[in-house]
């Protein structure tokens, strides 16, 4: 399974780890380390259908369906069908 959002459509990225200090004291420093976002596997239970839903969600998608609703949120992400 891709380690990406299913709301917010955010995946890994690349960072270095190292600081000014360490890249003006080494020769060729290579610090690059792959970070990925903050997955959470989630049941939620969308009233509008009467059913439950799995989701592998960002915590920042959990924020966003909390402050918006589960339901509109799901549309907007095109993880549900209209009826």
């Amino acid at each position: 399974m891709k380690k990406i959002c299913a709301i917010t459509n955010k995946g890994s990225i690349i960072g270095g780890g190292y600081s000014n200090r360490t890249r003006a004291t080494k020769f060729n420093p290579t610090g690059k380390k792959r970070k990925y976002p903050n997955l959470q596997k989630k049941k939620l239970f969308i009233p509008e259908l009467n059913k439950s839903v799995n989701l592998e969600i960002s915590a920042r998608g959990l924020r966003t369906m909390k402050k918006r609703g589960a339901y509109a949120t799901l549309l907007k992400a095109g993880l549900l069908e209209t009826k």
